[in-house]
């Protein structure tokens, strides 16, 4: 499976951003998808989980209520729509597809895609 996200960029606190995750090499619809981030110097932490067939999502509670994950099998893609964004979400991006229905947990995810930077700031 091979994972490419995009959508990163710089914005300004409070403002909107977008990211994709495009997946080739598999049935998508097979896949548990999810996003995590990371910053320097810290563990990639989760995001945001939704499974195959976009009936369950989770979120991490710094997130909630802020971002929405969704998925289009028909087009192998997953999207993270960040809203109300805050200088402590600037972190490298990353989507992550794994063979599991669902789960929140990075070292169960199977395959990892390239990550994309998101800067939040004035």
């Amino acid at each position: 499976v091979q994972l490419q996200a995009s959508g990163g960029g710089l914005v300004q606190p409070g403002g909107s951003l977008r990211l994709s995750c495009a997946a080739s090499g598999r049935t998508f619809g097979s896949l548990g998808m999810g996003w995590f981030r990371q910053v320097p110097g810290k563990e990639r932490e989760f995001i945001a989980s939704i499974s195959r067939s976009s009936r369950s999502t989770y979120y991490a509670d710094s997130v909630k209520d802020r971002f929405t994950i969704s998925r289009d099998n028909a087009k192998n893609t997953v999207y993270l729509q960040m809203n109300n964004l805050k200088p402590e979400d600037t972190a490298v991006y990353y989507c992550g597809a794994t063979d599991r229905i669902i789960t929140i947990e990075g070292r169960e995810y199977d395959y990892w895609g390239q990550g994309t930077l998101v800067t939040v700031s004035s």
